[in-house]
């Protein structure tokens, strides 16, 4: 079964608020696969993600570390955040572990630059791109199923 939604948000904080609201709504081991141009708001989606899941700490594009880990309050699992920017295809992924966070059913997986790993993500990943539209708006699509 396909599913889709759309938003426009327009500001940073409406793009937190609703990607806070998708966090609570969605079970553990859920892996989103997010898709944007630099500066689309990738980061921005992820902290407000990150803040619905009860984490406080601050969140930042793992760019240069490929991954950032956040440990859930009051639960097992993390959020794992992932940046593939500097990934060159799946096979390098592989070699990184990448499989050790898209597999854990405790934990929410958020990967940026997916298609650098298309071939090796769950056929359940949430697909989230997200498009520039002005200086302040973006539009928001969410992709589920074939």
């Amino acid at each position: 079964m396909n599913i889709e939604r759309k938003i426009i948000s327009r500001s940073e904080q409406e793009t937190e608020a609703f990607a806070a609201a998708l966090a609570r709504e969605l079970p553990p081991g859920s892996v989103l696969a997010l898709d944007g141009d630099l500066g689309a708001g990738k980061t921005v989606f992820s902290r407000g993600f990150a803040r619905g899941l009860g984490i406080t700490e601050p969140v930042s594009s793992p760019t240069y570390t490929i991954v950032q880990e956040y440990p859930l309050p009051g639960r097992r699992g993390m959020l794992y955040h992932l940046d593939l920017y500097r990934i060159e295809n799946s096979a390098s992924a592989l070699a990184f572990g990448v499989d050790e966070f898209l597999d854990d059913p405790e934990s929410t997986a958020l990967v940026e630059w997916p298609e650098r790993i298309a071939d090796i993500l769950p056929d359940s990943a949430l697909r989230i791109e997200i498009r520039h539209l002005s200086d302040t708006e973006r539009e928001i699509i969410l992709k589920q199923g074939s």
